[in-house]
């Protein structure tokens, strides 16, 4: 069952640090400033941070040890979530994303009005 379990999860790892490869491809063609970086071609862990402008900045880490969001406003930490609060909250950002919303305090001119 353990062995089972295990392989779950590395497999649960590597679709989230593919869709955070993806997410910062669909920010960074958006206008946002986005990078997602993983270690070696395992992919079982990646560092995702995008600025939101106004010096917002959101970092998000995955690896096998967690999953953290971490949101931070002129340096200093607003919020810090972990494991599935984390991912509800990326779950967010990609629906601001998806519905083309403009984050609050950042004119950005390359986000279509509907």
């Amino acid at each position: 069952m353990f062995v089972r379990l295990a392989e779950q999860h590395r497999q649960f790892v590597q679709d989230l640090v593919m869709n955070l490869q993806a997410l910062a491809t669909v920010l960074e063609n958006r206008g946002y400033l986005a990078s997602c970086y993983t270690c070696g071609g395992q992919m079982n862990s990646a560092s995702f941070m995008v600025s939101l402008g106004g010096n917002h900045l959101i970092r998000f880490l995955v690896s096998d040890y967690g999953i953290t969001w971490t949101e931070m406003r002129d340096d200093r930490e607003l919020m810090k979530l972990e494991g599935a609060e984390a991912i509800s909250q990326l779950q967010e950002l990609a629906n601001l994303i998806k519905y083309q919303i403009k984050p609050l305090d950042y004119p950005l001119t390359t986000v279509q009005q509907a």
